[in-house]
């Protein structure tokens, strides 16, 4: 069987913890930053773990994680 390709997309989009996690950016801190908070910005800053369901489809994108 021929080798698996890893998505291009999801490589960009998401990075592999130690431990096998999955880790992604936060939504809605591209534009329009000004009516939001500083505290909401700056915790909207940190990467936050991706949910079970969504891993699943993830881990069948990245097939040697």
């Amino acid at each position: 069987m021929p080798k698996l390709k890893t998505k291009a997309a999801i490589k960009k989009r998401y990075k592999i913890t130690a431990t096998g996690k999955f880790m992604r950016k936060h939504a809605f801190k591209n534009h329009i930053l000004t009516k939001k908070s500083g505290n909401r910005i700056r915790r909207l800053r940190k990467l936050t773990v991706v949910s079970p369901s969504e891993e699943k489809r993830i881990f069948r994108a990245f097939p040697y994680s």
